[in-house]
């Protein structure tokens, strides 16, 4: 052993005394030799396996996060899996963590491989659809209507994909001038979760598009697992733009299906609803246009029969007739209340002219004038009386008689 490595393997190193690569280096190996053997679970993403070569070499990528490892196993073991190990297969791996000193890479060295079967993979999309219901990711009052007519549409699909093919003819179909901004990623494998979340952030922050189609066609469970990634479904729930699922076929109901704003069957669905049909659009504007003018029409003709029906009218067809007809029965009832009151007058008068005869004719002016008088005395009690016979008085009473006006006043003269 040389100076140095003593030196580097008896005290820290300094400034003036630092290890060397070498030293550092085998350091760092022997910590990582001490973690011992691990089981570690991801997801295939490049497989290198040369005829002849004994060493197979994998990337095992974390499908939650943008994390990668490589791992060294003899190729034997790949021979042995069952089915073969391709890219985008989830796979448990029994390894021990090895630094190699000359590259001063880290790598797993596997002795194990096991594929994730069908079985554990429902299990485990079944355990995070109940863990994200449980949040209210797929609760219906958080999901955004889809707009009438968006200014535009993006899509999320594989390159010239029959997927994408279906969704721009159907969509263009309907409505020929929708517009489109597509995204190709990849749909299934290792690669798809970080490029579809990617491709959403782009669109969601694009302010012309309006609503985010995610389409895909049919495949295997292990095909269509990207699509129930527990980080894609918070990215799509968390996004401001409605999104549309058409991810496989009817029967195929990946979590992405619940956490979206709109479930399609099939990305030709997604292109029905996604935008109007013009045809039938253009065909709803003539029938209210229709119902618009009939209803129109209606109401002027109601409106007409209801205004000839108030010109008909006696008030509005005659206007002055009640007025010269109140005129004339005014006139008539001033009339008749003339002669009534004349009437009622002459009566009067007649009548007072004959009480005045009646009183003339009883009065003591008629008596008078005939040559009688009218006596009048004052009692003993001092009360006026008129003499009505002679016996009423005393005899030898002298009578004095005062003639005033006319009349002829009889008073008993006081005695003495």
């Amino acid at each position: 052993m040389s100076s140095a490595d003593a030196r580097g393997g008896a005290a820290p190193p300094t400034a003036d005394a630092p290890w060397p690569v070498r030293t550092v280096s085998r350091k760092i190996a022997d910590w990582i030799h001490r973690l011992g053997t691990v089981w570690v679970e991801g997801q295939v993403t490049q497989i290198s396996a040369r005829p002849g070569n004994q060493t197979a070499f994998i990337t095992l990528r974390d499908p939650a996060a943008d994390v990668s490892m490589t791992v060294t196993c003899p190729s034997r073991l790949l021979r042995a899996c069952e089915p073969p190990l391709r890219d985008g297969a989830s796979v448990v791996v029994h390894a021990r963590p090895t630094f190699y000193l000359g590259r001063g890479t880290l790598s797993l060295r596997a002795d194990e491989i096991r594929p994730v079967g069908i079985g554990e993979l429902l299990a485990r999309i079944e355990r995070l659809r109940k863990l994200l219901a449980a949040e209210g990711l797929f609760a219906p009052e958080r999901k955004r209507p889809l707009p009438f007519l968006p200014r535009g549409v993006g899509l999320i699909t594989g390159r010239a994909s029959a997927a994408e093919h279906d969704v721009l003819v159907n969509a263009q179909a309907r409505w020929p001038a929708v517009a489109f901004r597509v995204l190709n990623t990849a749909v299934q494998g290792a690669n798809a979760v970080p490029q579809i979340l990617r491709a959403l952030s782009t669109l969601d922050a694009d302010p012309d598009v309006d609503v985010i189609v995610m389409a895909r066609g049919g495949g295997s469970v292990e095909d269509l697992l990207p699509f129930s990634d527990e980080t894609l479904c918070r990215a799509v729930a968390a996004a401001g733009t409605p999104i549309v699922s058409a991810i496989g076929h009817e029967p195929d109901s990946p979590l992405l299906d619940l956490v979206a704003d709109r479930r399609c069957s099939t990305p030709t669905d997604a292109g029905k609803t996604v935008v109007p049909d013009v045809a039938e659009e253009t065909a709803r504007v003539h029938q209210l246009r229709d119902r618009a003018r009939r209803a129109l029409h209606g109401w002027v003709d109601t409106q007409c029969r209801l205004l000839e029906q108030v010109r008909s009218r006696p008030s509005l067809a005659d206007p002055l007739g009640p007025v010269e007809r109140r005129a004339a029965e005014i006139e008539t009832n001033r009339e008749r209340g003339r002669r009534a009151v004349l009437t009622t007058l002459g009566h009067e008068q007649a009548a007072l002219t004959s009480a005045r005869a009646r009183l003339a004719t009883l009065g003591p002016s008629a008596t008078l004038e005939r040559g009688y008088a009218v006596v009048q005395y004052t009692d003993a009690e001092g009360h006026s009386r008129v003499l009505r016979s002679v016996s009423e008085v005393a005899e030898g009473t002298q009578l004095r008689v005062r003639v005033t006006d006319g009349a002829v006043r009889a008073i008993v003269a006081p005695p003495g």
